[in-house]
């Protein structure tokens, strides 16, 4: 079989088509030019084999849970308790602006939600508190990549499925990295927030006033305690556990906090049917593309030039680095992962890096690339949300793009960072 299915497939993405039919207009018209449309059944067995998966079944859970958790006002409390925390601080909102992307990740598990959300919040408050919209917008798309990284996320499952991962273990792996990402926004905020003299966000708040903070906002965030910890115990899959999730959710919302109507659930439902199957259709096409690529031989082609590069596994780990950072430029984590996971981490794992540490090296980088020019789809969500040009947020966002630079070079060369949970629960 030729290789046109790939020029085909860049040919399409640079004139603009939408990933999923570029993923199946290139196979198609490749196995036409080579006379095979014999195999075109076999592309549609593999389309719905690859959406067919119960394991997948928690993506459209996950982000149900994450709709309810949003519209019903579950944002709001989060916020207010991060601002008793830690607004009293120089540059106070724009700390509570990604210490809320933390405790936002572990309810949606989405960087997309994260900066929609928050930044439709925050970005406005923090240009009245005296920061720059694009600072504001840049604090927020930089946070909102925590998202995917902090158990539950998206792209984990999906790299778990296709590669056949474990999810826990993933999730575990994460957790660290996470944090890391956070600290590190945090003193880079601080240093400029120190320099620009950002205003104080407001009065350090009373243990009281946190105590009552935390209290309305306290259900709402054992939700990953319970998820993660119901996984680790085994008692119930990651699958199940999205469906907990969602039932959490619901209870907590509705019944609890009473920050929900029932008028509101058919257009939650709605907007998550709409998110689950725009994902479920990328997969089922990336599993197909994924198994074009294995059946012309480009994998095992790609497998030979990768390690004839060098023998040095530290500095393949560089190069492969570098490639997914610019590949994140350009196409979502998602299609990436589904992409270039089968191509990519049998390489690796031949090479004796465990395939949990390149699962998380990987997420992570395609990850950060959500937020980066030009194709990074958190900038754009940012810049529609505030109003402001995506190449001013940009050139806003590179100290932040260093640090998480920075993280995935430790992640890397440091495997225990990302192995030492996993290892502790008994995941790796």
């Amino acid at each position: 079989m030729s290789l046109s299915y790939i020029w085909i497939f860049i040919l399409l993405l640079t004139a603009g088509t939408p990933v999923v039919f570029a993923l199946l207009v290139g196979p198609g018209v490749s196995l036409m030019i080579d006379g095979n449309e014999v195999f075109f059944s076999a592309l549609l067995n593999r389309l719905f084999s690859g959406m067919n998966s119960f394991p997948l079944m928690a993506v459209p859970f996950f982000i149900l849970a994450g709709e309810l958790m949003n519209q019903g006002g579950i944002t709001q409390s989060i916020v207010r308790f991060c601002q008793s925390l830690i607004g009293h601080y120089r540059g106070g909102l724009a700390q509570v602006n990604i210490l809320s992307s933390v405790l936002f990740a572990g309810l949606s598990g989405s960087a997309v939600a994260d900066t929609s959300a928050l930044g439709k919040m925050l970005i406005p408050a923090m240009e009245q508190n005296g920061y720059s919209r694009r600072f504001a917008a840049a604090v927020t798309a930089a946070s909102s990549v925590i998202g995917p990284i902090i158990p539950p996320s998206g792209i984990m499952i999906l790299y778990a499925f296709i590669m056949n991962v474990s999810v826990a273990g993933m999730f575990l792996a994460g957790i660290l990295p996470g944090l890391m990402i956070c600290v590190g926004l945090m003193i880079v905020t601080n240093r400029i927030a120190k320099k620009r003299n950002y205003p104080i966000a407001n009065k350090k708040a009373s243990w009281a006033e946190r105590g009552s903070a935390f209290k309305v906002s306290f259900l709402p965030l054992l939700t990953p305690i319970i998820l993660l910890g119901g996984i680790i115990a085994g008692v119930f899959t990651p699958t199940e556990a999205a469906a907990v999730a969602v039932g959490y959710a619901f209870i907590v919302t509705l019944f609890i906090t009473n920050t929900l109507r029932i008028s509101q659930l058919p257009t939650i439902l709605v907007n998550a049917a709409v998110q689950s199957g725009t994902i479920l259709l990328l997969v089922g096409s990336a599993v197909t593309f994924a198994w074009i690529i294995t059946v012309s031989g480009l994998a095992d082609s790609l497998a030979a030039n990768i390690i004839g590069i060098t023998s040095n596994v530290l500095l393949l780990l560089l190069i492969i680095n570098l490639f997914l950072f610019a590949i994140g430029m350009f196409l979502d984590a998602g299609p990436a992962i589904l992409i270039l996971g089968p191509v990519l981490a049998p390489i690796f794992i031949s090479l004796g890096i465990d395939p949990l540490h390149f699962a998380v090296i990987m997420c992570v980088n395609l990850t950060v690339g959500l937020a980066t020019p030009p194709m990074g789809l958190v900038l754009f969500v940012a810049a529609s949300v505030s109003g402001e040009k995506t190449e001013n947020i940009a050139v806003e966002m590179l100290p932040f793009l260093a640090v998480e630079a920075l993280v995935i070079f430790i992640i890397t060369y440091f495997p225990a960072v990302t192995m030492t949970l996993p290892r502790l629960f008994g995941f790796a």
